[in-house]
């Protein structure tokens, strides 16, 4: 009896240690689990996603809202987007104007989460406080790299706030690429002084904030859309503008057709060249490795074969 008694007593025992043992490991099993999940972050423009990927880097998954390649002035989100950001932790997004989808988006999405957060709200207009009124329908804020440094810090304070056990990690991220916004706006300061002619003849009035920011000028062949047609009676006007003051290049973008663009430098007898308002990239170029900043001084080398 005793022997039997002794049996069942150690059977009992090791399935308990077992248990315990079970128990623990799915503990951790679950912690490591937690520990490792990553921010759900969605972006709605490419250079939104550019900044957000460079701070929130390998703690995070992000994917940007509009497809490789496509125009985002006319894109919609779709249903199926619309089933992702109900499961998103956040969404970046410019502001400014740039996505007419959003304030419908943010009413209709029951994700009581999700972290919203427009980079262009609390700009500081570190040159011109008083905004143009060119400017205060430009979303195209980005495209000066002051303040794209501080659309990154939104973007990092909204990363903090859904991911605080991080703060360190994103803030680090965010003091090492201010640090390369801050070297490239020197360079365009630097070169833009050596500029003999300031003015450049753009596809869209997508350029205000850039040529804010450095003293150029542009005259736009369309609007703030990028696919508004120019009346004859403006391409005749811009025409005659590039004529009188010499230009030697019209400047088309990536995303939109170039022929306008043609016909005017084809009539002035000048070529044309592609500045690019970085509103998306091709997929060639993504996979070609080129982001904001690389694009940025791709657009300054343009400018210094134009207007040098």
């Amino acid at each position: 009896m005793k022997k039997v008694l002794g049996v069942f007593l150690s059977l009992v025992l090791v399935s308990g240690m077992m248990l315990l043992s079970g128990c623990s490991k799915n503990a951790a099993e679950s912690k490591n689990t937690s520990a490792d999940k990553k921010l759900a972050v969605y972006t709605s423009i490419y250079p939104m996603y550019d900044l957000t990927k460079k701070i929130g880097g390998d703690k995070i998954t992000v994917t940007n809202l509009v497809p490789a390649g496509q125009e985002p002035h006319d894109w919609e989100p779709t249903p199926s987007d619309m089933a992702n950001l109900e499961k998103a932790d956040v969404l970046i997004y410019n502001g400014a104007g740039m996505e007419h989808w959003i304030d419908k988006v943010l009413s209709s999405i029951q994700n009581k989460k999700l972290i919203a957060v427009e980079t262009s709200k609390e700009l500081h207009l570190l040159d011109n406080p008083d905004k143009s009124e060119e400017l205060k329908y430009d979303p195209h804020v980005w495209l000066n790299p002051r303040l794209a440094k501080q659309q990154m810090e939104a973007i990092k304070k909204a990363l903090v706030t859904a991911d605080s056990s991080n703060k360190d990690y994103y803030e680090k991220n965010y003091t090492d690429n201010a640090k390369k916004l801050d070297d490239l706006d020197q360079e365009y300061k630097a070169a833009v002084s050596k500029f003999s002619q300031k003015d450049i003849v753009v596809a869209h009035q997508a350029f205000g904030y850039l040529c804010d920011a450095y003293g150029l000028k542009q005259v736009s062949i369309e609007g703030l859309l990028a696919d508004s047609e120019p009346s004859p009676a403006k391409m005749a006007e811009i025409v005659k503008f590039a004529k009188e003051n010499k230009l030697k290049y019209i400047f088309y973008e990536e995303l939109v057709s170039p022929k306008v663009a043609e016909a005017i430098a084809k009539e002035i007898g000048v070529t044309t060249a592609m500045l690019n308002p970085i509103e998306g990239l091709q997929e060639s170029d993504l996979l070609a490795g080129k982001e904001y900043i690389s694009v940025m001084r791709d657009n300054l080398e343009v400018l210094k074969k134009a207007l040098q």
